[in-house]
């Protein structure tokens, strides 16, 4: 991995609490200078008052037009932007059957469609130099899920996803792409309540043990948000933890996250392990 000597411009969303808020000031702490977002300025209002950083109102729902307007404002700041964070999330806790697809397409919007939006009113500028980097915020439950995760973890494996096919696109023009799956940190994720706009009898016991449970996991998360965006900075940067290795294009974040991926692959190399010779014999039949 190269070392970065410098400054570095960073534009990022969801900049109001938890990782976000977090990024910001390790960022900062490096010398580097921050483009923070949020959905409203009042949020982000009490970041340090110094010439590297610069405040922006960002919905990243708000449709690619009036982000682009916005991207290439903020671009004007420090002449440049380097490393673009899609942070900004929307994660509400529902059973499937109850939150249907209504409630789906409102995650989708923040955690897929808006990262899109971002990510791509950056990249004709990061095109034309050649450079930069694209992070998206991803999660454990994409690997791991409970009951009342299917439609956030969902919108987040979709994240790592397209995240695959941007490094494909987008390596040629020597932009890197980096997919960030935290685990269990101490933000204000467990803050929102289950849904239940559309409460199903049959699934009562199932929604209050959910909540009991958010609610006793509340504020006990193990995981510190500034070590985890210290060591983001370090990657991006290529010095501190990261010196010396390459670039990883996944970066998973916490025990939490490492044991649930190698749950998950564990249980995948299994199944292929046992239907291997029954699935790979689909082909036609070769002629005599």
């Amino acid at each position: 991995m190269v070392e970065i000597r410098g400054e570095l411009v960073w534009f990022i969303t969801g900049t109001s609490s938890g990782l976000g808020r977090a990024l910001v000031y390790a960022a900062l702490k490096r010398g580097d200078c921050v483009i923070a977002t949020a959905r409203s300025l009042e949020t982000i209002e009490d970041f340090p008052k110094t010439d590297k950083i610069r405040l922006m109102q960002l919905d990243v729902t708000e449709g690619f037009a009036r982000i682009q307007a916005k991207l290439n404002r903020a671009i004007s700041f420090f002449g440049r932007v380097d490393v673009v964070v899609n942070n900004a999330g929307a994660g509400v806790p529902s059973i499937l059957e109850e939150g249907g697809s209504d409630l789906l397409r409102k995650q989708f919007d923040v955690n897929l469609f808006g990262l899109v939006d971002v990510t791509n009113a950056a990249l004709p500028h990061m095109r034309l130099r050649r450079s930069g980097t694209v992070v998206l915020i991803g999660s454990r439950s994409s690997w791991a899920q409970l009951p009342s995760a299917g439609l956030y973890a969902s919108s987040k494996a979709a994240v790592r996803v397209l995240g695959e096919g941007l490094n494909e696109e987008l390596s040629p023009f020597g932009i890197r792409t980096l997919i960030v799956e935290p685990g269990l940190f101490r933000t204000n994720f467990l803050d929102d309540p289950v849904y239940t706009g559309n409460p199903i009898p049959d699934y009562n016991a199932m929604r209050e043990e959910i909540a009991k449970r958010r609610r006793g996991a509340q504020g006990h998360m193990n995981g510190d948000p500034a070590k985890a965006m210290e060591l983001l900075v370090d990657v991006v940067r290529g010095e501190g933890k990261a010196k010396g290795k390459a670039w990883p294009l996944y970066l998973p974040l916490g025990w939490a996250t490492d044991d649930a991926i190698q749950a998950k692959t564990k249980t995948i190399l299994g199944v292929l392990d046992e239907w291997r010779d029954i699935i790979r014999d689909l082909d036609y039949d070769k002629e005599m």
